[in-house]
């Protein structure tokens, strides 16, 4: 259960003994780290410009914050070079002052990175293997008792950002493989802000729903060049202080900073003036944040707030959907003889996937094809296996009903932004 504690405090003598071992598994990779209880974990957005010097004042702050803590873990939340992410900003903008804490971060990308530069290589190159794989540039962690998860909030870049996307995929399997009692994620664009840009950005509202269903703790970005808190909510903004997802806004790395434009749901704390770093303390079933200012500033923020130890996860509501079929919709040039099979977007109910609702048939007819209907966990697909050749030249039509069910019991909805359940459907043609 969740409970937050707010109040000014003081952290004195932290003493911390850890020892980082990075390794990537696979693709996307796993980086591992092992260190004592209670680790530091500080950064902000939104830094470095060869043309400011609000970077050199935030990367003072942490040099003071590593001087008290040497093993501190170093974040970023993108943008991490203005303006465009090249090797020569990062080379000469960036690592002259958070740089001089290169080997202890663990950086996200943003979209400066991108602007002259389909593939961001000016950051993973500057990173390395920090950054993750370049063609992904999404990872996770431990860090103590925490299980920590960096995005890549451009993600239009790395194969898309919905429900389906390669990322959201492996989100899903990287969170489902997670023990820890406590998660943590950061990449640049917010979900929720009040910011005078662009505001949140729904094309991460997918991994905050696969982040929620795993009941992660703490979500931190950038993009917005202010301080905000939120409250715990859910993916759509409601409230939930049981089960809810904990917000920062940290793109005061010292860029610039923007004003606000008002105040959404579940705001619980603001602030356009002052350059800073979010410093987080994570202990095993909880964490304590700080909102450290630049000298000379005064505004500060600071609380703590529990994880969920009883590791209990709020149930699946999520609809599960057809994620490709085979043949494709429309194809032409179909061979007779092919099975149809229809992947899911997660592991279904093998009982509910049979010959009433999974369905062929002539296309404007209603009379169903003889077939046998199976289901292959393993790739989480449908095969539906017609008892004799189709016929050459004639057009077939599918249907995935919403009887089919995923492990939880939602039934299938093609499209959530309709009212009502949908279907999949689709139709091809036999070669002639």
């Amino acid at each position: 259960m969740k409970s937050m504690k707010l109040g000014v405090w003081v952290v004195v003598g932290i003493a911390l003994a850890m020892l980082i071992s990075v390794g990537f598994l696979g693709s996307e990779g796993s980086v591992s780290a092992q260190d004592s209880t209670d680790p530091v974990f500080v950064g902000a957005g939104d830094t470095a410009s060869c043309d400011r010097t609000g970077d050199e004042a935030t990367a003072k702050l942490l040099d003071d914050i590593v001087a008290t803590a040497p093993s501190t873990t170093v974040f970023t939340t993108g943008d991490n070079a203005y303006e465009s992410g090249t090797a020569s900003e990062f080379a000469n903008c960036y690592d002259p002052n958070w740089g001089r804490h290169k080997a202890s971060t663990y950086p996200t990308v943003g979209n400066h990175e991108y602007y002259t530069l389909e593939n961001a290589s000016g950051y993973f190159d500057y990173f390395g293997a920090r950054a993750g794989d370049p063609t992904k540039g999404y990872y996770s962690y431990e860090l103590g008792e925490w299980h920590v998860v960096a995005l890549n909030s451009m993600c239009e870049k790395v194969g898309g950002c919905g429900a389906s996307s390669p990322m959201v995929e492996w989100l899903k399997k990287d969170l489902a493989a997670n023990s820890r009692t406590c998660t943590l994620a950061y990449f640049h664009h917010p979900l929720f802000s009040s910011g005078s840009l662009s505001g949140g950005n729904s094309k991460m509202k997918p991994s905050w729903e696969a982040l929620y269903a795993a009941r992660a703790d703490v979500v931190l970005n950038g993009h917005l060049h202010n301080y905000e808190r939120f409250a715990p909510q859910t993916p759509s903004g409601e409230a939930d202080p049981e089960g809810g997802i904990r917000e920062f806004v940290v793109g005061t790395g010292g860029y610039s900073l923007n004003s606000f434009k008002t105040t959404v749901a579940n705001s619980q704390v603001r602030n356009a003036s002052t350059y800073g770093v979010l410093k987080l303390t994570l202990h095993p079933s909880s964490y304590d944040w700080k909102f450290v200012p630049v000298a000379g500033q005064t505004y500060t923020d600071s609380g703590s707030d529990s994880c969920s130890p009883d590791g209990t996860t709020l149930p699946d509501t999520t609809p599960p959907r057809v994620q490709s079929t085979f043949p494709g919709a429309n194809a032409t040039g179909v061979a007779p003889g092919a099975n149809i099979t229809a992947t899911f977007s997660e592991a279904m109910n093998a009982n509910s996937i049979n010959g009433t609702t999974v369905k062929l048939m002539k296309a404007g007819t209603t009379n169903l094809m003889g077939a046998v209907v199976s289901y292959d966990a393993t790739a989480k697909k449908a095969i539906l296996n017609p008892n004799a050749n189709l016929q050459l030249g004639t057009k077939y039509k599918v249907v995935v009903t919403t009887g089919v069910t995923d492990l939880a019991g939602n039934r299938l909805d093609q499209n959530s932004s309709l009212s009502g359940l949908q279907q999949k459907a689709w139709t091809f043609t036999i070669r002639n």
